[in-house]
């Protein structure tokens, strides 16, 4: 596989932003990055959710992608849900600079999430331990306050 790019451009106001996905090779992890605005200061749980379906917001874009049928966890977890990115945190100025790097997501093959929803949630993501009767499910993260879907990138 040739160097892959995607894009996924988040616009729910007042929360708006920009992510983009590399990933080198076939077998190299994916570099997530990019800048949300509007966002509450603090913690925010950061997801790709199973369907590329926003036709009601972002609650029609479904579960956590978790073709692995796992239970909810933080990205560096051996447990976790595919699409369980961990949080992302927004400053005092309400702007959460994203850097991420990821070894389970991929932008082909059985973990692909080109044409899947990317979910930012009002609340931070317990990573699956919190204890709440949705930490493993959700990590308990509350509403989906932006969402976009992951698209191919021009080159």
């Amino acid at each position: 596989m040739p160097v892959a790019k995607a894009v996924c451009v988040l616009n729910n106001a007042p929360v708006k932003g920009t992510i983009f996905f590399l990933q080198e090779s076939e077998n190299s992890p994916v570099i997530v990055t990019g800048e949300i605005e509007g966002l509450a200061e603090g913690n925010h749980g950061f997801h790709i959710h199973e369907f590329g379906d926003n036709t009601n917001g972002c609650t029609s874009a479904g579960p956590h992608f978790n073709p692995l049928n796992k239970e909810h966890g933080g990205p560096t977890d051996t447990h976790r849900h595919v699409g369980d990115l961990g949080n992302v945190v927004a400053d005092g100025s309400k702007v959460a600079k994203v850097n991420i790097t990821d070894s389970i997501i991929s932008l082909s093959g059985a973990n692909n999430i080109l044409g899947r929803t990317l979910v930012v949630h009002a609340d931070p993501d317990d990573l699956g331990k919190g204890g709440h009767e949705l930490s493993k499910s959700t990590g308990n993260a509350g509403a989906r306050v932006a969402c976009g879907v992951i698209g191919i990138a021009k080159a």
